[in-house]
């Protein structure tokens, strides 16, 4: 027998074997009927995973996280079936769950029409009519490559070679369908109740540029169809707020091909709004003590070649000469300013009585991303950062680090977004030492030193093996776009690797020579994402402080523009960004015309308002303030514009 302790701290015993699903149904039919996966002390496994000693067990439903997975990953090869069956020749590649549904790559010269995805569609319902039951199989090495060589998959063939040599190769069988997958799955396709295929993009293999370009069909699958129709009125609202496309159509940016992907161009208000951020994020670092540097868009080689970017980063930077000729000067456009601002600390010799010294830099990096991994302003080529770097004592580490977090938070807040994320101790893979610098006891010291501030902090953080930078650890703050893809958008690191390579020292209080250790931190990350995000956020409709025309003035006819001039000087002496629409329009039109570009305020003017000195006052949404003084109006408009308010 083993003892099992379930949710609640319940503790039941079952014959040794006994798998998850069996668990589910002795608790519950209805558990059962809803069973995902489960995890075994943390682990998460399959429903038919076997147990053979005592642990601790959850069953996981379609509510949690990695139950879903479970279950899109068991739709992801239903689709693979399905196509299978209708296009044999086709070339499997890979088929995850993602955030909000799943997607499979195919190699297939037949194009994915959406008419032949409704195809598709119906042969995955049949396939889920049938009920197929999903059996997992570990298989050695050869017997992989033995199957999946009769069935000409070459993709498949290349990730079994690529997989280390001890790895275990399981497979699951799906009635004629066999995959190559470490799971977990649902037990049968009956199990997955509403599909839908959304749409059919083009990805290459293993993100590679260079590769073959691949058909990827997305998907996403609930329990039940009223959940699956509540999410497509989602995915449409998305599109709506997609800032790609309202970007466009507000004119904030725009993009040339001529320029080059991954290199927008601020129009005036996509420029306009950038200004208001830096000058808000500036100010308030200055007021917390950040002192400004300027450096420049590029180096010569050596500078990265100290601080290791060279060797671990140079496939992402633009280089400038021939890297390879050693006798010859070679630059690169920096893909960030922290090598740069340690020059500004080693301009002269420091004392501990210097610390913390915080520089901060609105600066413009320079990174070459795949073109396949480039989206509007949520991933470009070249963009501006609200960066800083700090250099401290071990004793002021946590209380610096909490600083840099609390600016962050207040960013968050004052912006809108701090609801929106979410946290993640970005740690580094001991498997892959050659991607960090550093020994293991470093890492161990500097992760437990953050692991220490993050939980006295009281910070709900995941941990992300693997994502931390080759300097250190990090906390990375995270949002998802209005299509539910993830991105960075504030990071926090602890670095205490850098200063000694770059011999950046200070006298302590016993006369000693010692090393700082370093912050780098952003406090509103990068302008161009934080524009993309807030404009999915407010659908456009950006808050009064960060509009880039907070006042629309409508006359009514010629006459009244005159009356209107007066109140757009008294308005800009204020401060506020006016425009006014004198064209040879109905009111109703211009009206609506405002409220389209999503001007918090529109300021209407006729006879009786030019007569009387008023103002009739229309707040974006169709909301009538009725008629107010000059003054009446600026004291509450300027009031919100002061307060950064949101609603």
């Amino acid at each position: 027998m083993v003892k099992i302790t379930l949710k609640g701290g319940v503790v039941r015993e079952y014959d040794e074997g006994v798998c998850g699903y069996e668990v589910a149904a002795s608790i519950g039919a209805g558990l059962a009927k809803s069973a995902c996966a489960i995890t075994v002390n943390g682990k998460v496994c399959d429903l038919r995973t076997p147990i053979y000693e005592d642990c601790e067990l959850s069953i996981l439903t379609f509510d949690d996280e990695d139950g879903r997975w479970a279950y899109r990953h068991t739709a992801s090869h239903i689709l693979a079936q399905a196509v299978k069956r209708i296009y044999p020749e086709c070339k499997l590649a890979i088929g995850p769950a993602v955030d909000g549904g799943f997607y499979y790559d195919f190699d297939t010269d037949v194009m994915f029409t959406p008419e032949r995805l409704a195809d598709i569609e119906d042969e995955m319902k049949n396939i889920i009519k049938e009920e197929i039951i999903l059996e997992k199989v570990v298989v050695s090495r050869d017997e992989a490559i033995e199957l999946f060589t009769e069935r000409d998959e070459p993709y498949k063939l290349e990730l079994i070679n690529d997989l280390p040599e001890d790895a275990e190769i399981s497979l699951y069988k799906q009635g004629d369908f066999v995959d190559l997958c470490a799971g977990p799955h649902l037990l049968s396709t009956g199990f997955v109740k509403a599909v839908k295929l959304t749409s059919c993009t083009g990805a290459y293999w293993r993100g590679d540029a260079s590769r073959k370009m691949l058909q990827r069909v997305y998907g996403t699958a609930f329990p039940k169809a009223s959940q699956l129709e509540e999410h497509l009125l989602q995915l449409e609202e998305a599109k709506k707020r997609d800032h790609n496309k309202l970007g466009r159509e507000l004119e904030l940016f725009t993009t040339s091909d001529v320029i080059g992907q991954g290199l927008p161009i601020m129009l005036p208000k996509g420029a306009r709004i950038i200004q208001l951020l830096q000058r808000f994020v500036e100010d308030e670092e200055q007021r917390r003590g950040w002192l400004l540097t300027k450096t420049p868009f590029m180096a010569k080689s050596d500078l990265y070649k100290i601080s290791g970017h060279w060797d671990h980063y140079r496939d992402g930077m633009f280089v400038l000469g021939d890297a390879e000729n050693e006798e010859e000067e070679c630059f690169a456009l920096r893909p960030m300013t922290c090598p740069f601002q340690y020059q500004a600390y080693l301009n002269r010799p420091r004392s501990y009585r210097d610390l913390p010294l915080r520089y901060n830099e609105t600066s413009t990096h320079f990174r070459n991303e795949a073109s396949g991994e480039m989206h509007g302003l949520i991933r470009v080529r070249q963009f501006t950062i609200s960066e800083g770097h700090l250099m401290c004592t071990p004793d002021q580490l946590e209380s610096e680090f909490k600083g840099c977090l609390e600016l962050a938070i207040y960013m968050l807040k004052t912006l809108g977004l701090y609801e929106d994320v979410s946290y993640r101790f970005s740690q580094w893979d001991p498997a892959d030492r050659e991607k960090y610098v550093g020994t293991e006891d470093d890492w161990n010291e500097a992760q437990g030193t953050m692991k220490k501030i993050l939980d006295n902090l009281e910070i709900p953080y995941k941990v992300g093996i693997g994502e931390a930078a080759f300097y250190g650890p990090k906390l990375d703050i995270q949002i998802k776009n209005v299509h539910g893809k993830e991105d960075t958008l504030i990071t926090i690191q602890i670095d205490q690797f850098l200063a000694e390579k770059f011999g950046m020292e200070y006298v302590d209080s016993d006369g000693e020579k010692k090393h700082p250790y370093i912050i780098h931190r952003t406090s509103i990350g990068c302008y161009e994402r934080t524009l993309a995000l807030l404009i999915e956020k407010y659908a456009g409709a950006f808050p009064t402080w960060l509009a880039p025309v907070q006042v629309k003035l409508l006359p009514i006819a010629d006459r009244h523009k005159e009356y209107l001039l007066k109140v757009k000087d008294e308005l800009e002496k204020a401060g506020m960004r006016v425009e006014l629409d004198d064209r040879n329009e109905k009111i109703g039109f211009k009206i609506r015309e405002a409220q389209l570009a999503k001007i918090p305020y529109m300021l209407v003017a006729g006879d009786k308002e030019a007569e009387n000195g008023t103002l009739s006052v229309r707040k974006r949404g169709g909301v009538d303030l009725g008629a107010q003084t000059l003054d009446e109006f600026m004291n509450f408009i300027l009031e919100e514009i002061r307060e950064k308010t949101i609603s």
